[in-house]
């Protein structure tokens, strides 16, 4: 009978060193937290337009020729360089100066660095509003990306479609953290106005939320790094090895402990 309490400890033992660690758990304690906890916790980010970002601004109206002025024509020529070739309108594109201004076509200097996208665009649309009626302006960010580096899964650069990224969608973009990552203390490097940031975020923790980290900006860079004991951590294919390997044991043990008892019932015999 002791052998079986034995194999049922040794099983058991087994079984917790199968379980994952606490610190790969994300968000720990959430659900204990009360509304108005989560509710400080929220935070509203919205993209403002900084220096060497690259725009691209699209002026229309309902006479498409009023707003020619605006939209100059942008070509594109043959492999010969002899025939010009009408280009797409998505190349209309504009480079925030250090000071954060554009040159704009008629408007001349515009100040555009602290402003979102739909800010840009009423400030244009109020400007051009005296050379044309009811116009309207698409101002859409082309050069926000992230890098991702360290414990990752993907790691590389990742160009943001949206207005807004969390650490958490970025994560999620490069294929999530392996086991080997440090979850509890992920580095965001910000260059803000040349000046650089660097923001620490844990993401097994709720108050991530509303972290100064937790949305990125244009360029962030997110580096994880990994645990100081990798032992602790194992890849999806090490789990499976390992869960395998444990199986055969248990298995092994079972088998042994029953030829015991049935060798020793029969020398009682």
């Amino acid at each position: 009978m002791r052998l079986k309490y034995y194999l049922f400890a040794l099983f058991c033992g087994l079984m917790c060193a199968c379980s994952a660690p606490k610190d790969v758990i994300y968000f720990q304690g959430i659900d204990d937290l009360t509304p108005e906890q989560l509710a400080k916790m929220s935070q509203t980010y919205t993209t403002k337009i900084t220096s060497d970002d690259l725009l691209s601004i699209n002026v229309t109206a309902w006479d498409p020729a009023a707003v020619t002025p605006f939209n100059p024509p942008v070509y594109a020529y043959s492999a010969q360089g002899e025939q010009p070739l009408a280009a797409s309108q998505s190349l209309y594109t504009y480079l925030v100066d250090p000071k954060g201004n554009i040159n704009f076509p008629v408007l001349g200097e515009i100040h555009v660095a602290g402003l979102t996208r739909q800010e840009v665009a009423a400030k244009m649309e109020k400007m051009i509003s005296k050379y044309v009626e009811n116009p309207l302006v698409n101002v859409q960010l082309l050069n926000f990306k992230i890098t991702m580096m360290g414990e990752i899964s993907r790691p590389g650069s990742f160009t943001i479609k949206n207005d807004r990224i969390s650490v958490l969608d970025a994560i999620g973009m490069a294929g999530d953290l392996p086991l080997t990552a440090n979850r509890k203390n992920i580095l965001v490097i910000r260059d803000n106005n040349g000046v650089k940031e660097t923001y620490r975020v844990d993401i097994t923790d709720p108050a991530i939320f509303a972290s100064p980290g937790f949305y990125l900006k244009q360029n962030d860079i997110v580096y994880v790094e990994p645990i100081k004991n990798k032992q602790r951590a194992r890849t999806s294919s090490d789990r499976q090895f390992t869960m395998s390997l444990l199986t055969s044991i248990i298995s092994s043990v079972s088998i042994i402990t029953s030829m015991v008892i049935t060798i020793v019932n029969l020398n009682r015999n």
